[in-house]
């Protein structure tokens, strides 16, 4: 009882201030460098920075190219998916953002939802005439880019289940409909590196997405570069593939370093 009385009333300790750290972060989802860390915590600087340090280092907290703090890997497995899908987009953003100047198109990232993609994230081409899903829509990954190129690398069993749950719509005289030809789609996509949206889901344009894939195996997200025919057309498509792989390559490697390992993909959001 003694010691349950002196625990009571002992001065703030290592683990509670930890905890505040936690909570301001998860109330800023966006990130909060270290000063306001400290602001709002009420933790001086320099030990604040050594908490944030060390949780960086163990893969509690990720830092982005900006020096904000936010919700790490490790930290995300206890939270909630919203907490997931903030992270990822701001550890992709940075090679998104060198993506969209080099191909100066349209450049998305999404993660798998049942059988369809999740659109995480958009960065527009400066052209008047674009294509663009907003952020938070949904597409079928029958005739999505992004949606082929993630089903590609899927485990076996988890491909079929996907496969066998689809209801297919012609949206274009260029959607595929058949299973059959789907599966050899995907056969061609795993072989080659990136999938290809020609004008599938919309006439009139054309998209190039590969995976993003981290420990060793597992399928986090896709990216893709959308555009018009009129602008991407089939003499860009080895140029684009070839700077979408690298792209999709570096975002997993920011994955891998930020240990984003052990965690379960393909909940985007609830329909």
């Amino acid at each position: 009882m003694i010691r349950a009385r002196q625990a009571k009333s002992a001065p703030v300790g290592v683990v509670t201030k930890v905890l505040r750290v936690f909570e301001a972060l998860c109330a800023a989802p966006e990130g909060l460098p270290l000063k306001d860390v400290a602001l709002r915590t009420g933790i001086n600087k320099s030990t604040a920075y050594r908490f944030l340090a060390h949780l960086e280092f163990e893969g509690y907290l990720f830092r982005d190219d900006s020096g904000s703090y936010l919700v790490g890997p490790k930290l995300v497995r206890l939270g909630s998916g919203i907490s997931y899908q903030t992270s990822l987009r701001k550890i992709s953003r940075p090679v998104l953002q060198d993506l969209w100047k080099v191909t100066g198109e349209t450049v998305n990232l999404g993660t798998l939802d049942g059988q369809d993609v999740f659109y995480l994230d958009v960065l527009q081409s400066p052209h008047p005439f674009r294509m663009a899903s907003p952020v938070g829509s949904w597409r079928p990954i029958y005739c999505t880019a992004m949606g082929k190129a993630m089903a590609a690398f899927l485990p076996t069993e988890e491909k079929e289940h996907v496969l066998g749950l689809l209801k297919f719509e012609r949206l274009t005289p260029h959607t595929i409909t058949q299973p059959l030809r789907l599966r050899r789609e995907l056969e061609s996509i795993r072989q080659r590196g990136y999938g290809l949206d020609d004008e599938e889901a919309t006439l009139g344009a054309r998209c190039i997405s590969a995976p993003i894939v981290i420990d060793q195996g597992k399928v986090a997200a896709a990216i893709s570069v959308a555009g018009p025919v009129t602008r991407i057309g089939r003499d860009k498509i080895p140029f684009l593939a070839k700077a979408v792989m690298t792209s999709a390559r570096a975002i997993s490697a920011r994955l891998d370093a930020s240990e984003f390992t052990g965690m379960e993909f393909g909940g985007g959001a609830q329909h």
